[in-house]
């Protein structure tokens, strides 16, 4: 359904639209789980290690295609909020465009190149043949997300975060499926886990194409809509670059944290694999609001209502300061002793590390937070660029605190990376915030002076001529 988020109360329109997207989120990371259960429990510890020493090349592939599509719906978005419903269908057809080079790009560099990625990561000799497998069946599941989350963030930016919830549940809920079946039933082992995905999602970009077509009129395209349009293209990627690198960035410095990671073993890569699941389902009531905010800012500045983003904001952070320490809460008392339950045998050495990051990073997810809020605030008004230099300095600090920590402090000092690298983050989303918002006020301020200035002027020229008359 679409909705337009431009009118009623900010916080109301913010939390309506956010919980679909919280709802799907948590059905995302419960079939994240739910795999790394599958494979942990019936396939054993190299296994997992595999799956988790694989995801982090997995999502910064991923991330970088959210990055894309999200920047490229961003601009739908604001076309939606201003009423140009050429440009809402221009710019979904360039999108389209956009994304199917991607696709080829990302295909080239996975298939001649995983092998020579999977040595530099430094992934340990008994699990690498698993980790190949594994990822090169993920490479074709890869193509197929980037337009499924394309056709997602086109849905979302017209207000609709309702049926990409109930996509992406489908989709969850078959993955679970066919991963336990193919492994359990067919013994496929971690074969059957990149399949399950790879299907599950295939039949989800089905549906949801059908979909589409059939409940979105106002997005049906013509071949008029297919013209090339130079200025509709660059907006897009003026945008989607900048989007699409800082996520990648960001993926970037897990990949870094994954490699030093990987040269102490299957075991403690086993471990942190399973507490960042569970740090993952522990941050997605902040992240849910962060996606909300996305929309919102983009449809609002669309339609030029500065105030409401400042509104929409100011509530989420409070709302998110609230949230982080609640979940920190949850993390800290119910989510450590949740190790335990990915591992077939116990196994004292992977459960207690696994406690010990989760006791860390858990006084950080204000932080965190406060990213999600303030970075797809500045990427809804189309403002990349912070965000990206924001992604930037996260790298910079998670990959040297990563490096110089496990030196000092071996695995545990990989622990502190991700924590100190939102503290830096978080620095540059607000300082930019606060910068951009002035920057605007300032501009109104002159425009306001201007403005009255010519009419106080008009106005003087006026009496002039009509005392003048009068002599």
């Amino acid at each position: 359904m679409i909705k337009n988020l431009t009118q009623g109360a900010p916080l109301k329109l913010i939390l309506t639209f956010c919980m679909p997207l919280l709802i799907g989120n948590l059905f995302q990371q419960f079939y994240n789980l739910s795999d790394s259960l599958i494979v942990g429990r019936l396939l054993g510890v190299n296994a997992l290690a595999a799956v988790g020493a694989t995801a982090p090349l997995f999502f910064v592939f991923l991330m970088i295609a959210i990055g894309f599509t999200g920047g490229l719906t961003i601009v739908t978005a604001q076309c939606f909020g201003a009423g140009d419903i050429k440009g809402l269908k221009k710019s979904i057809t360039h999108a389209l465009i956009i994304s199917f080079v991607l696709c080829l790009l990302m295909m080239f560099i996975l298939m001649f190149f995983l092998n020579n990625i999977l040595t530099l990561m430094n992934i340990p000799i008994e699990i690498k043949d698993d980790a190949y497998i594994f990822m090169h069946i993920l490479t074709y599941a890869l193509v197929v997300l980037i337009f499924y989350n394309l056709l997602s963030g086109v849905m979302r930016a017209l207000g609709d975060s309702k049926t990409p919830l109930y996509f992406l549940i489908f989709s969850s809920v078959l993955n679970v499926i066919f991963n336990f079946v193919l492994i359990y039933y067919f013994q496929f082992g971690i074969k059957g886990s990149a399949l399950g995905t790879l299907i599950s999602v295939s039949l989800t970009l089905l549906f949801c194409s059908l979909y589409i077509y059939q409940k979105f009129p106002i997005i049906r395209l013509t071949k008029s809509d297919w013209t090339y349009d130079k200025k509709m293209m660059k907006k897009e990627l003026q945008i989607a670059l900048p989007m699409g690198l800082q996520y990648s960035v960001l993926s970037l410095s897990m990949l870094v944290i994954q490699g030093a990671c990987n040269s102490f073993g299957a075991d403690v890569i086993a471990a942190f694999t399973a507490a960042l699941r569970i740090e993952q389902l522990s941050t997605q009531p902040m992240l849910a609001l962060g996606i909300a905010m996305a929309t919102f800012s983009a449809q609002n500045w669309g339609a030029g209502k500065i105030k409401r983003i400042r509104d929409g904001v100011r509530f989420t952070a409070i709302l998110s300061l609230v949230l982080s320490l609640l979940m920190a809460l949850c993390v800290r008392y119910v989510g450590r002793n949740m190790i335990s339950v990915f591992l077939n045998e116990k196994n004292a050495f992977i459960i207690q590390t696994g406690k010990t990051y989760l006791s860390i990073s858990t006084y950080f997810y204000f932080f965190l937070s406060m990213i999600f809020i303030f970075r797809n605030t500045l990427q809804g008004m189309g403002r990349a660029v912070i965000p990206l230099v924001a992604s930037l300095t996260e790298l910079f600090v998670r990959s040297v605190s990563a490096i110089y920590l496990a030196r000092i402090m071996g695995y545990r000092g990989l622990f502190y990376a991700s924590p100190l690298a939102w503290i830096g983050a978080t620095l540059v989303v607000t300082i930019g915030y606060v910068y951009v918002i002035k920057k605007i006020k300032v501009r109104k301020s002159k425009t306001y002076f201007s403005k009255n200035k010519w009419q106080i002027s008009l106005k003087a020229a006026i009496h002039t001529t009509k005392v003048t008359q009068g002599d």
